[in-house]
């Protein structure tokens, strides 16, 4: 008979009770009745509206600089788009789950965290957020906003399109295996010695990501982010490319849920 293995690392300590919360509708009616549903739906469009408003001031700022050591840099726009996600998932987490992200929201939805109403509402309300998020830039400054590119995603000259299709797939995957992995119910109960402050492995998956693909495709891994920035800067080139940063990160969204569901889990 073997010996019975030692747990490794921080699950070496007794199991807690948790329970595997069931899976969510696909329609729930009596969620529209609620308050708390269109509040949520509220939540995610201002938290979009700052993500936008506050990343895409910081692209133009680093455009707008003679050169790169003028201004915070690619490492910059990393730490704005990473440390907007870490300040708005806090904020929002306790009111709409904090997606911000129309990606995150498919991928929790596909391993039935959300009902399908609920996600249909959210990706509404966060691209109507990120558009208005990018508009207000725009409405401030007007003639920088079209100079200066508007933070719309394009793929950078010298790569293909399915070079620019593989960093968003890989991409989106590192972000919602990230929130996958920081929302687990079972791990919260059996590591909470160890306070998980989920907001902030979820803001670093972003910035890290952001450092790896600016050079690629500027990193969308968020489509209402892409979708606003092209909308309010409205150039033939951002369109051209925009079905990648769609496409790309609702398929690394469905391989982060299907890894987690199937391999991570193992839910019989």
């Amino acid at each position: 008979k073997f010996p019975e293995r030692q747990p490794i690392g921080t699950s070496a300590q007794s199991d807690k009770d948790y329970k595997e919360p069931p899976p969510a509708p696909l329609f729930e009616p009596g969620e529209l009745a609620s308050w708390s549903f269109w509040r949520a739906g509220i939540a995610e469009f201002i938290a979009t509206f700052l993500f936008l408003y506050i990343t895409v001031l910081t692209v133009m700022g680093v455009k707008r600089a003679p050169n790169m050591c003028a201004s915070v840099g690619i490492q910059g726009i990393a730490w704005a788009f990473g440390g907007m996600i870490f300040a708005l998932v806090y904020c929002t987490a306790g009111i709409s789950g904090g997606h911000i992200n129309p990606a995150v929201t498919f991928g929790l939805f596909l391993a039935r965290k959300l009902s399908l109403t609920r996600a249909v509402y959210y990706i509404v309300m966060q691209c109507l957020g990120a558009i208005c998020g990018a508009g207000v830039v725009k409405g401030f400054q007007p003639k920088q906003y079209q100079a200066l590119g508007g933070g719309a995603n394009t793929v950078a000259p010298g790569y293909t399109k399915g070079s620019g299709l593989g960093a968003e797939i890989i991409g989106t995957f590192v972000l919602v295996y990230t929130v996958f992995s920081a929302t687990d119910a079972k791990r919260n109960a059996r590591d909470s010695h160890v306070p998980i402050l989920a907001p902030l492995p979820i803001g670093f998956a972003v910035f890290l990501v952001h450092l790896a693909t600016i050079p690629i495709t500027g990193t969308g891994i968020n489509p209402a982010r892409s979708l606003g920035a092209a909308i309010i800067f409205n150039k033939d080139n951002a369109w051209d490319d925009h079905w990648v940063f769609w496409v790309g990160p609702f398929i690394g969204a469905a391989l982060a849920a299907l890894y987690h569901v199937i391999v991570i889990r193992a839910i019989p």
